[in-house]
């Protein structure tokens, strides 16, 4: 519980191994019991049939809600299973109050085919500003977290992205075919180019990490939901990396950015990437 006395920081300080500790126990009591053991009845579609949602999803939402809500009284939690319910809580990001931004399984498609490549995401945001995040792939017992100012952690270990090996084209995971429309299909193809070496992602968590590890160059993603890209962003800053739009400007998790964006292991590959998706835009 938060100090009347205490800022967001000072609880951070005080309470993040309990965050770190809330996701494995929302894994491992909802997630990893029906990992390669869902039924049917258990996995549903929401707006078509790429897009999947589970048992599991649903009910890690529901205890991660009710354990970091009660971490941080007063706080509120932004989920994506809540939000597909009642679109209009996605607003609480832009509000005054501090913000649980929560994505219980990304790469439900990989979960619901048996693949270990999901992971559970979390972040901590307050008026826009992303200020820890906890990347969990449960099923390789990985955990990557970050505070703001602080670093970027995996198992314990600091991450530094730092920059590419020269002479090697830049291997970047962009937003995959499935869930793209045409005209984002037409402005990620400019990275289909010399020096480049782009292929569709899978977790768009476990990408980030990927990125902060400095096993991938960048990401370029065409969607926005603060859920699947608010750990991984700030994650990959604390590693040493940069975000960019297509206006030269960093992602804003409270939206209205201009897509496609990128985030790389370095400046230099973001403005790269960036400024080949402006092209095409």
């Amino acid at each position: 519980m938060i100090e009347e006395t205490e800022t967001i920081d000072e609880f951070l300080a005080r309470r993040s191994a309990d965050v770190e500790e809330a996701v494995r126990q929302a894994a491992a009591a909802e997630i990893l019991p029906r990992f390669r053991r869902l039924a049917a009845h258990e996995v549903d579609r929401k707006s078509g049939p790429h897009d999947l949602v589970t048992d599991a999803d649903r009910l890690a939402e529901r205890r991660l809600t009710e354990d970091l809500g009660a971490l941080l009284p007063g706080s509120l939690v932004v989920g994506e299973e809540a939000v597909h319910a009642d679109p209009a809580t996605y607003e609480a990001i832009q509000g005054d109050t501090p913000v649980w931004i929560v994505d219980p399984v990304d790469g439900t498609r990989q979960f619901v085919h048996g693949d270990d490549g999901f992971c559970t995401l979390v972040a901590l945001a307050h008026r826009g500003v992303l200020l820890a995040s906890w990347t969990y792939a449960p099923a390789r017992n990985e955990f990557a977290t970050a505070l703001r100012g602080r670093g970027a952690f995996l198992d314990g270990r600091r991450l530094f992205a730092g920059p590419p090996a020269p002479g090697r084209d830049l291997a970047v995971a962009t937003s995959h075919p499935d869930f793209t429309t045409d005209d984002q299909k037409r402005a990620l193809r400019a990275l289909w180019t010399d020096g480049l070496a782009p292929r569709p992602c899978g977790s768009a968590g476990l990408e980030y990490l990927a990125v902060a590890r400095g096993e991938l160059d960048a990401v370029a993603f065409s969607w926005e939901a603060a859920w699947d890209h608010a750990a991984g962003l700030l994650l990959v800053e604390e590693a040493g990396g940069a975000h960019l739009t297509l206006t030269g400007e960093p992602f804003r998790v409270t939206g209205s950015n201009a897509l496609p964006f990128t985030a790389a292991r370095d400046a230099g590959t973001a403005r790269r990437v960036a400024e080949l998706l402006r092209t095409a835009g």
